[in-house]
């Protein structure tokens, strides 16, 4: 008699099985890792891809959306909560561990989804991507993590306010703390103001359109969408919102350029430009900085209404296909031309009025690509600084005495805002320009909160649009 104990068989390997919206996420993660992708760029064509396969519904393109904006907008949370339930520091994490863990824990933390369903399917994506090994890791951590729900994890976390009220703001709100020292400064004011800045930078922006003058309107745009999802918008003629969102494309009007997608704080820049009293001739319009062509699109339909010609400079050849595809059909006279602003091919008082569109850091959009955040550091707003001058001056070169310049940033960092502008017009790093300061304020009827001008700074928080900046200035001499 075999008194040897009976072995338990082996439990048969099982293959990890693959979860289509996960794995889409997560890819769309590593793409804005390794690649220093944008996600509204990367995620539409995989969803597309997805959708073509058979293998999404609009539920499971709305998950996959929602792990892949809300993982980067609550990233520095995230990582302060996963730093809190290791013993390594959080460097020493493989990137896409890390990026797995981060989904896994907004999972548990920012979404409804069940807590056993949101340990199991980060575990069994780990599984797929990471392997065995790493998997273990994941679920380890993810077990520590449904321990305490967010309020309780960020009062472990976070630093006292009263100790350090940035730091706290930064792994409270999700954003670096030089941003939140920024963002402050620009913003002035108590916690209150602040706090609910870095909230609204948080929240899904709203898809918001544009009806094009004297190519779309409004009244079509709501019809095309249906009462239901649709919304006027707040402050401009030209915006429609999409209630429930969708895909603007899918518009007859969209998709001949007679409308677009344009953020709200967009359109009022170009209205305004567009609104501000010029001296005398008022035929010669000027985009100097018109990729991706959203406001040069605006401006063409408002100059062709007045019989005046827009002409759309933009160094980069690629984002000048863009303009020109954004421009398409328009009725009025235009011309788009690659050309760098600082080095104009055009003569010295040739234009009537100047968008001076600049490029900055985007912290006026992280609404919109929560990503930078984490990308930018403080020290690019120095290598943006003689960019930003060398084009304003030339603008106000390029208009003709009594015409008007609009300089613009979607950024509210003073750095690139209000110093850029006096700046130039003191001569500091250049020849002093003759032009005085037009109070835009006038030029954005019914929209409240702009400050004491005689420029304006827009707020995600106060407006529901971009952090727009916008100064307008008339050259005297």
């Amino acid at each position: 008699m075999n008194d040897q104990p009976r072995r338990r068989p082996a439990k048969p390997h099982r293959r990890p099985k693959k979860d289509p919206v996960r794995f889409l996420a997560f890819e769309a993660l590593r793409a804005v890792d390794e690649r220093d992708a944008y996600a509204n760029l990367v995620l539409p064509p995989l969803l597309k891809k997805a959708r073509a396969k058979g293998d999404f519904d609009g539920r499971d393109a709305a998950l996959a959306t929602e792990l892949v904006y809300g993982t980067l907008r609550r990233q520095g949370t995230y990582d302060a909560i996963v730093a809190a339930c290791i013993d390594r520091p959080l460097r020493d994490v493989d990137p896409p561990v890390l990026d797995v863990l981060n989904m896994g824990v907004h999972q548990l933390l920012g979404t409804r989804i069940p807590t056993h369903a949101a340990v199991s399917a980060s575990v069994e994506l780990a599984r797929v991507v990471l392997g065995e090994g790493r998997a273990k890791f994941v679920n380890a951590v993810l077990r520590k993590v449904t321990a305490h729900d967010l309020d309780g994890w960020v009062e472990k976390v976070a630093p006292p306010y009263d100790q350090d009220a940035e730091d706290h703001l930064a792994v409270v709100h999700s954003h670096p703390r030089w941003i939140v020292s920024a963002l402050w400064d620009a913003l002035g004011g108590g916690r209150a103001g602040i706090e609910d800045l870095l909230e609204a930078d948080n929240e899904r922006p709203e898809v918001t359109l544009v009806a094009r003058p004297g190519r779309s309107t409004t009244e079509e745009l709501v019809k095309a969408l249906g009462e239901d999802n649709s919304l006027p918008g707040r402050w401009s003629p030209y915006a429609v919102r999409m209630a429930e969102g969708g895909e603007p494309g899918a518009l007859e009007a969209v998709r001949e350029s007679r409308a677009g997608v344009q953020d709200e704080g967009s359109q009022l820049v170009a209205a305004a430009l567009a609104a501000a009293p010029v001296e005398g001739r008022d035929t010669r319009w000027l985009d100097g900085c018109a990729g991706p062509g959203g406001k040069a699109a605006l401006l063409a339909a408002l100059a062709a209404e007045r019989g005046a010609t827009l002409l759309a400079a933009e160094k980069q050849p690629h984002r000048a296909r863009l303009v020109e595809r954004a421009l398409a059909g328009n009725p009025g006279p235009y011309q788009v031309i690659t050309a760098d602003g600082t080095r104009p091919p055009w003569l010295p008082g040739t234009f009537d009025r100047i968008l001076m569109d600049v490029p900055c850091s985007g912290l006026g959009a992280l609404r919109r690509r929560p990503e930078s955040r984490w990308r930018r550091r403080a020290e690019d707003l120095e290598a943006f600084a003689p960019l930003q001058r060398g084009l304003l001056r030339e603008a106000l070169k390029a208009v003709r005495v009594g015409g008007v310049v609009g300089y613009a940033t979607c950024s509210p960092h003073l750095a690139e805002t209000r110093v850029v502008v006096e700046d130039v017009l003191k001569g500091r790093g250049g020849e002093p320009v003759e032009a005085e300061w037009i109070d835009a304020r006038p030029l954005m009827p019914g929209v409240p909160a702009l400050g004491e001008g005689p420029d304006i700074q827009l707020w995600p928080h106060l407006h529901g649009t971009d952090a727009m900046y916008l100064a307008l200035l008339r050259r005297t001499g």
